[in-house]
């Protein structure tokens, strides 16, 4: 009985993950070289009103360096965000603002501020780093009609960050990361986010992102349109003089 009861669990071990492998599967998500697309941000606050932009974004190396532009409404027309993220060293962001015509320099103290009146702060425009966490496995969930892995991500000792955790619900068969709540540093939900995929060629996207702060009662939507992929984007046009320069 002893001896069929092993061979009877030998599967279990053998195809269970720990909480690390799956973090790590995340992060190693198959993604294009480089993306272009157009967004729709709606910014919805506690009494309901909405406020909407278009942007345009351009990206590369996994998301690693971005620059968008703001497209409308005439108020937010020019204004434009470069992102370039560093693994030995800080992430530099820069926002350009026409208005004042000056470039604001994002530093790492400011990370946990709104991104043009959203939900998302400059630390969520960035992706996190392996490294500063630590994992632990809580089950399993379905979450709209898919089997999910529930990840809990905290910061290590010394890793100061905007979030004191995130549960993360992550589907077994693909690694992507459907939903997320993220906990301020007492440990009350501060945030909400709903991702939803589409097939883009070989690769499966976000298309529509939707971040609610629990504790503001404030949301936005972020719906992607237009994307395309592996076309080749200049490594050149990451570079804070081309803020200026608006998309045609």
């Amino acid at each position: 009985m002893t001896r069929l009861l092993s061979l009877l669990l030998i599967p279990f071990y053998l195809f269970s993950q720990s909480a690390e492998e799956v973090a790590r599967a995340v992060d190693e998500r198959n993604y294009p070289s480089d993306m272009q697309a157009d967004l729709t941000m709606i910014l919805t606050n506690k009494q309901g009103k909405t406020r909407e932009s278009t942007i345009r974004s351009f990206s590369a190396d996994d998301n690693s360096k971005q620059i968008i532009w703001f497209l409308s409404p005439p108020d937010d027309k020019g204004v434009a965000f470069l992102k370039i993220e560093h693994d030995d060293g800080d992430d530099e962001m820069r926002l350009w603002l026409p208005a004042f015509q000056k470039v604001r320099r994002i530093s790492s103290k400011k990370k946990a501020d709104s991104f043009m009146g959203s939900d998302l702060s400059y630390e969520d425009m960035t992706n996190r780093n392996l490294a500063e966490y630590t994992y632990a496995l809580d089950g399993e969930k379905i979450v709209d009609g898919e089997t999910c892995h529930v990840l809990i991500s905290t910061p290590k000792e010394g890793v100061t960050r905007t979030y004191g955790k995130f549960v993360s619900y992550v589907t077994k068969d693909d690694y992507r990361t459907i939903y997320e709540e993220a906990f301020d540093r007492t440990g009350k939900l501060l945030k909400t986010r709903e991702v939803k995929f589409q097939q883009v060629g070989t690769y499966t996207l976000p298309v529509e992102m939707f971040v609610k702060n629990v504790q503001d009662n404030h949301s936005t939507k972020l719906v992607f349109a237009n994307i395309t992929v592996d076309q080749g984007v200049e490594e050149d046009l990451f570079q804070e003089k081309n803020l200026k320069r608006m998309p045609r």
